[in-house]
């Protein structure tokens, strides 16, 4: 009872922190002088299309972009009516796209469940790879496995993500003919799912989640061996030694548990941060992400599209931190929060 306290509390406090992010992502968007229609009117202007001119000119007072800012944001949120009413985030309107000519809804409707996906995929390949290799190597400390370990670790940290993308592409499938690109074949693209289709996507899968997961990965290994080898260092490892305790139960029962809280704490961490560091990766795969549209949006400065896959990627980081919290409240004793008996 005491922990759905704690996590409807901390549900409550994400909720006013995304509240705050979203005023912060609307303001960093809208620092850039201009912005796509008013670029597109200046263009048209210079050329002479008064026709395009008009339609530029409605577009902006049909998504009430010649308000005053703070209106601008309030009607994106839908705390304030607009020219269609109360339409805004919180109602599930995420606002047009001026660089693609269609509803954000559609761009990003199969593109966000596929990121959540791949990212997913990749945190599970993080954890599957550093803790048996960080244990292993804190373990068999100053070994060929503790050496063979910190070399993997900083080839991982050290190989850019797109380059490793590209080596991957080519002998992916020249020695494993594994597919090129995309997240399912073009024939499954629009389709409803189907085993095939998810099959398709799950072989496609297995070079983004290697790509992606290397480098976060690599670090977490480092992480969890130099927290492990501090542990194992410490009077009581070699008190449970002395009193006859196996190694492996004692790495497993005390040092493992400690260790492990940094583990968990980067889950807040991760998933934002793989969703931002795959953009260069899905372009160079050509991946059905959001990271290629929030490039084009950020570059040619469409403010709804940008503006919603930014958000998309902060509350993925306050999900993320609000699962890390409640976890390390139950895996750890030691840590105390709100409203706990003492």
């Amino acid at each position: 009872m005491v922990i759905l306290r704690y996590a409807i509390y901390r549900f409550i406090t994400m909720l006013l922190t995304l509240l705050v992010v979203s005023v912060l992502v609307f303001a960093i968007i809208n620092l850039p002088p201009g912005d796509y229609l008013s670029n597109q009117i200046a263009e048209l202007q210079a050329s002479g299309q008064s026709a395009g001119v008009a339609k530029a000119e409605f577009l902006r007072k049909e998504y009430a972009l010649d308000r005053p800012l703070w209106q601008q944001y309030m009607i994106w949120m839908g705390f304030l009516p607009g020219p269609h009413g109360f339409s805004g985030l919180i109602q599930g309107n995420f606002g047009w796209s001026f660089e693609f000519d269609r509803p954000v809804s559609e761009i990003v409707g199969e593109s966000l469940w596929l990121t959540v996906l791949v990212n997913l995929a990749a945190v599970l390949f993080v954890y599957l790879v550093a803790l048996p290799l960080g244990v292993l190597a804190a373990a068999r400390s100053r070994t060929w496995v503790d050496y063979s370990s910190a070399f993997i670790g900083y080839l991982g940290l050290a190989t850019p993500n797109f380059l490793l993308a590209l080596i991957m592409f080519y002998y992916g499938h020249k020695l494993f003919d594994l597919p090129i690109g995309g997240l399912m074949d073009p024939g499954f693209e629009g389709l409803p799912m189907s085993w095939e289709k998810a099959k398709s996507i799950l072989i496609h899968l297995i070079v983004p989640t290697f790509v992606i997961g290397t480098s976060g990965a690599s670090a977490m290994m480092q992480r969890l061996r130099a927290n492990m080898l501090d542990e194992l260092g410490k009077p009581y490892v070699e008190t449970a030694i002395a009193k006859g305790m196996s190694p492996t139960r004692m790495l497993t029962k005390y040092p493992l548990r400690v260790a492990f809280n940094p583990f968990v704490a980067d889950i807040g961490n991760l998933l934002p941060s793989m969703v931002s560091g795959s953009v260069l990766v899905s372009v160079v795969l050509g991946l059905q992400t959001i990271g290629p549209s929030l490039l084009t949006a950020l570059k040619t400065q469409d403010l709804f599209l940008s503006g919603f896959i930014l958000m998309f990627v902060a509350l993925l980081t306050l999900v993320g931190t609000m699962i890390s919290d409640v976890l390390l409240v139950l895996l750890d004793p030691r840590i105390r929060y709100e409203g706990r008996e003492t």
